[in-house]
Order: structure tokens, then C-alpha cells, then sequence
């Protein structure tokens, strides 16, 4: 006979390896068994990362006598009676697994109590148990876990260090707080604090723990109603970036998940503010019918299934570009506060005499006690010429189907009231970034401009970067024809596997107007190509859809003629170390203005940084 029925014990261990993948993992079902318990108060004390122990304690709804014991057998659980139950899932736990494969892995013991009459003690090694008997009547429940996989050693095998296992369970005891603000959570390694939360329910003062008061400061709150959702949170602004999408969060109906499209869709709204390869911080919390997600499908419950998927990713992405649209995004420069100089030290260096130490003393005193903060007024100035920037010879090649802004310089001739007729501020421009009269400009790079608020300094490069690609972008997205002959057909050698994915798709090629003809085995040339192809850039373009149907199997126009309007822009924008004069800057200022998002250039990088008049203060000890 082959076939045997195995062991619960056996099956628990298999079942555990599954749910019970590292300590951090014990500490999550354990925790969100806490959190169905309707607790207000949670506390995980870990030793060794949790290898040594784990306790967790709570005081929420505990167990009676007899569901202590059934809690620690297979698929016992609490919250799911019948089929339908699982299309209506509303807590954390639902499989009845946990617990049972917990145990068998591991020296564990459980003190719980309803909190009318005296509680229930039990003792387990490997998932059976050894001892019972009474203990106290306080509401909750206590259970430790001991010796973790005492009785696996391959598993022992495969744990990393001590500190990467704290950092995931660190990271994991985060997300659980940002889910529930509700509830005060203490975690504690090693007898020392790990963090703590409130329990105010404010999901900004948790992200504040979490993240830090200076992140909290600058992140949007979000908000949006559906019909099918609820969905409010915090969006960082871009200035706030990490090298990991880790730190998105999503929330859905209290539980932490992990979702590729879902971040592809807060990404996507974040277009062009993000520098290359960095990510935002995001807190979503989502609420819905438990029927629209299917949280049955993997055994740690961190990925779901969503019922109306494309309409939710559309109102997160639209949810967060109109945040943005609300709002200025130009990064204050914050000044960090300087060590006092002791006045001995300073002495001993300068060796005034008498005289002239009490005349500095008096002075310094003066300005602590009068703490004189100036006015500033400002004046436009008064310019002769109105020019637009220019572009060195070399970038101003241009498409024969684009007209691009006016690059060169053109004298006029204008009285002085005309120029400053010129120079007010039109209503087309976007009211979300100021007027800013430019004072000079440094290295030939960076602009200087001040108003009322202060001081602003602007990247030339990143500010024509970005008005050009807004300019290329609506140009490429309204072509008039759909293909233009070429007098000189363009030649392209492929390799092998490319050869085979352009005779694949030859037809999706040609549906979109680029007709390759073969001209020996691996030798293709193309005799027209669609109108809104960017001049000079047409190969670029040609191997990028080759390389977008290798990887995608398909075309994706949009965000084809969205690369090129991003490439057409950095190649014919103001270069560094290029000089302008003061009318020249103010043009480029003036038309940065009046663009859709003036805050960063097509790859992130932010254009204007601004110095507000009392950092500038602070930093000259005017205000101390």
C-alpha cells in the first residue's frame, strides 16, 4: 500500500511551513488573532528576534475554558462557519491554521480569560499539550512562544540574522499600527523599546512614529467615495522619496496587503515628480464590500483579488493626481539649527582687547534683545529689451511637423511702459507657483529669483526640460496624419531573436503606421514611419517599441509618444554653464509658470527650491 493518510502533527508541520515562515510571521497571526479579539491595547516583547521568544499580550474579547483548547486543533476557528462566510470575510484570521501550526513548531503557552471568572493556563510542546489548569481572571490573553522551530533545524537553517529578522518584524508591527490607529501597540527587544503607538486613532500621528515628525510634516491628506469605496489615507509629497516601493502601504478593510497593480497605480500618479528609480510614501486605507475582494488566496493572506480592480486603480490615480493638482510643490529648504559658539573659544581665537570685545558683546546683545525682523519689499524690475531664453546652435534642430516656442533671441524695441505692460503676470499662468523676479543667475546654471517669500533658485535646464516636454507631449498626442514617406528609407540591422518578434508581430507593427520590409536575413528597412515620430529621434523610438513588444508582447502608443516628448525635450532644452541675460531668465520663468506641473522636470528632478525670508533669517542670525 502507497498511500497513507498522515499525521495531524505531520500535517501541522507541513501547514507550517507555509504560514509559519519566520518569527516575524508568528508575530503576525498572533497579532491579528489580537486584533479580531477587539483589543485596544497590544503588547509584543520579543527576545533574540523573536528565535528565543515572543510574547504577545492583549486585552481583548479572551477565551473560555473550552475554546482555549479547541483554539490549537487543525482548521479550529472562530470566524468562519460555512461556505458563504468566506465571501463575506471580515477579519484578519479565517483559516484556522495558525495556531495549530504555531504549536508544532515550537514550546508554547497560553493564559487567557473572558474576564467574568477565572481563566485558562495551557502548556504545549510541538502542538500537544502537557499541562493545564486555572489562572487569573484578567480579560485577555497572554501567549508565549518559545524555542522557535526547536523541533525543524532545517528551518533554523535558513533564518538570516538577528537584525534582519527585527527588521521584519519591525516592519510588519508598523504596518499593523498604520491599519489600526485605533489600537495602542508597545513592542519591546531585549527589554528595550522598540516603539509605541497612541491609539488616538490619528493615522498621521502614527505615521509620524513610524516615519518621523519631518515626513508626517509633509505628507497630503487624501480622500475619495465610490460606490464601491471608501478610500483615505496620506500621499507624501515628491520632494519625499526612498529607493523602495516598501513603503507604500495598502489597507484594505483593516488588512495590510501586498499589490503589484495597486502600486503601479499610485506610481503612475506620481508621473514625472519622481526622480528615476526612487518611490513615494503612501498610507491608503480602503474600504469595501468584503464580497469585492477575495483574500483566500494565499496562505499568509498579504495578497487579494479585487472584484472591480480597474475602476479602483483608476480612482487611486486620479484620487492622487488631483491632490496634486491642488497644491504647490516646490520644496522649502529647511535650515538646520547651528551649535552655539562658546564665547571662550572665541575669544582665545580672535584676541580682541578690551574695547574691542565689549563693542561686539554690545552689539550682539543688542540684536538678542531687539530680535529685529526686516521687511521685505520688493520691486519689479525695470527692464529695456524683452527676449525670449535661447538655446545654443547645436539644440535647435527641430521635427519639419513640430513648431517648437520661439528659442531665438529677439530684440524689440519697447518704451518702458509697454515692458512693464510685458511683464505682468498673465492669467493663463498656473496660480500654484508665484511670480518671481530673477536677480542673477550661478554657474551659468541655476537661477536667482526673489519675492515676498523669499528667495528662489531655479534650475534652467530641469525648467526648459519641463516646458518643452508639456509642449511635445500635446504636439505627439494630436497627429494629423497618420504616417509621413521618408526620401531616404531608414536601414536596421536586428539580432536574431528581435528578427523573430518583428515577423511575430508584424501586423500590431503595421497597425499602428511602421511598415518594416525584409532586405536580407536580419536587415529591415522601414520607407515611412507615423507623423508624430520626433525628428532626429526616430531610431530611438523604432528599437523602443521593438523593446516594449519583446517585454510586453504589445504597443503601447501612449506611453511611446510619451518617452519620445520626454527625450525631444532633454535633448533641445538650456544646458548647464549656458549664460543668460536678466530678460532671458524672466521669459523662462514667466513661461514655466504657465505650465500644467512646473515642480519637477519630466524624470523627477525637482526645478525650483525656495528659501523662505525667515530661514534666510535664521541663517544670517537676524532671528535666533
Amino acid at each position: 500500500m502507497k498511500i497513507v493518510q498522515m499525521s495531524d502533527a505531520l500535517a501541522n508541520k507541513i501547514a507550517a511551513g507555509e504560514v509559519v515562515e519566520r518569527p516575524a510571521s508568528v508575530v503576525k497571526e498572533l497579532v491579528e488573532n489580537s486584533i479580531d479579539a477587539n483589543s485596544t491595547w497590544i503588547k509584543v516583547e520579543i527576545t533574540e528576534a523573536g528565535l528565543q521568544q515572543i510574547k504577545i499580550t492583549d486585552n481583548g474579547d479572551g477565551m473560555s475554558e473550552a475554546d482555549c483548547e479547541m483554539a490549537f486543533l487543525p482548521h479550529a476557528t472562530s470566524k468562519v462557519k460555512n461556505e458563504s462566510d468566506l465571501f463575506h470575510v471580515k477579519t484578519l484570521g479565517f483559516r484556522g491554521e495558525a495556531l495549530a501550526s504555531i504549536a508544532s513548531v515550537s514550546k508554547l503557552s497560553v493564559k487567557s480569560s473572558e474576564g467574568d471568572q477565572a481563566g485558562t493556563y495551557l502548556k504545549l510542546d510541538g502542538g500537544k499539550i502537557i499541562e493545564k489548569k486555572k489562572s487569573d481572571a484578567r480579560k485577555g490573553s497572554e501567549i508565549i512562544v518559545e524555542d522557535l522551530f526547536f523541533n525543524t533545524p532545517a528551518r533554523l537553517k535558513y533564518m538570516k540574522s538577528l537584525h534582519t529578522e527585527l527588521g521584519h518584524i519591525t516592519d510588519l508591527l508598523n504596518r499593523l499600527a498604520l491599519a489600526h490607529p485605533e489600537i495602542r501597540f508597545e513592542a519591546i527587544h531585549n527589554d528595550k523599546g522598540l516603539f509605541k503607538t497612541a491609539g488616538t486613532g490619528d493615522l498621521l500621528q502614527v505615521i509620524s512614529q513610524v516615519y518621523g515628525m519631518n515626513v508626517a510634516k509633509k505628507m497630503l491628506p487624501v480622500k475619495q467615495e465610490t460606490l464601491d469605496y471608501s478610500i483615505a489615507g496620506y500621499i507624501a509629497k515628491p520632494e519625499v522619496t526612498r529607493a523602495s516601493r516598501s513603503y507604500i502601504s495598502i489597507i484594505i478593510n483593516g488588512r495590510y496587503i501586498k499589490s503589484v497593480p495597486l502600486n503601479q497605480a499610485i506610481i503612475r500618479a506620481y508621473h514625472t515628480l519622481l526622480p528615476i528609480g526612487r518611490s513615494p510614501i503612501v498610507v491608503l486605507r480602503i474600504e469595501m464590500d468584503p464580497i469585492l475582494v477575495d483574500v483566500n488566496v494565499h496562505p499568509t493572506k498579504l495578497e487579494v483579488r479585487f472584484s472591480k480592480d480597474k475602476e479602483l486603480f483608476t480612482n487611486i490615480e486620479e484620487m492622487i493626481k488631483n491632490k496634486f493638482r491642488e497644491i504647490t510643490l516646490i520644496p522649502e529648504v529647511e535650515q538646520k539649527p547651528m551649535p552655539k559658539p562658546k564665547v571662550q573659544s572665541f575669544q582665545s581665537m580672535m584676541k580682541f582687547d578690551d574695547p574691542v570685545r565689549k563693542s561686539v558683546e554690545a552689539n550682539d546683545n543688542a540684536q538678542e534683545v531687539g530680535n529685529i525682523q526686516q521687511e521685505t519689499s520688493i520691486n519689479p524690475y525695470e527692464i529695456k529689451e524683452t527676449t525670449s531664453y535661447h538655446v545654443s546652435g547645436e539644440e535647435t534642430d527641430s521635427s519639419e511637423d513640430i513648431d517648437e516656442p520661439q528659442v531665438e533671441i529677439e530684440q524689440q524695441e519697447q518704451n518702458h511702459e509697454t515692458n512693464e505692460q510685458e511683464f505682468e503676470p498673465k492669467e493663463t499662468q498656473n496660480p500654484r507657483v508665484p511670480q518671481m523676479y530673477p536677480v542673477g543667475q550661478v554657474q551659468g546654471t541655476y537661477i536667482i529669483a526673489q519675492n515676498e517669500n523669499g528667495l528662489y533658485m531655479i534650475d534652467q535646464h530641469a525648467a526648459q526640460e519641463r516646458i518643452k516636454y508639456e509642449f511635445f507631449k500635446e504636439k505627439l498626442g494630436k497627429p494629423i496624419k497618420m504616417s509621413q514617406e521618408l526620401l531616404i528609407p531608414m536601414t536596421f540591422e536586428f539580432s536574431k531573436q528581435e528578427s523573430i518578434f518583428i515577423e511575430q508581430y508584424k501586423e500590431t507593427f503595421e497597425n499602428v503606421g511602421l511598415f518594416f520590409e525584409q532586405f536580407g536575413n536580419q536587415t529591415y528597412i522601414i520607407r515611412s514611419h507615423p507623423n508624430w515620430f520626433p525628428g532626429g529621434f526616430e531610431e530611438e523610438v523604432i528599437r523602443e517599441m521593438i523593446d516594449q513588444i519583446m517585454n510586453e508582447e504589445r504597443v503601447n502608443i501612449e506611453s511611446i509618444r510619451e518617452e519620445a516628448a520626454i527625450l525631444m525635450s532633454c535633448k533641445r532644452s538650456i544646458k548647464a554653464n549656458h549664460y543668460l541675460n536678466h530678460s532671458e531668465m524672466f521669459r523662462l520663468l514667466e513661461d514655466l509658470r504657465k505650465s500644467t506641473d512646473p515642480f519637477t522636470c519630466p524624470h523627477g528632478r525637482p526645478i525650483i527650491v525656495h528659501f523662505s525670508t525667515y530661514e534666510l533669517e535664521k541663517m544670517f542670525k537676524r532671528v535666533m
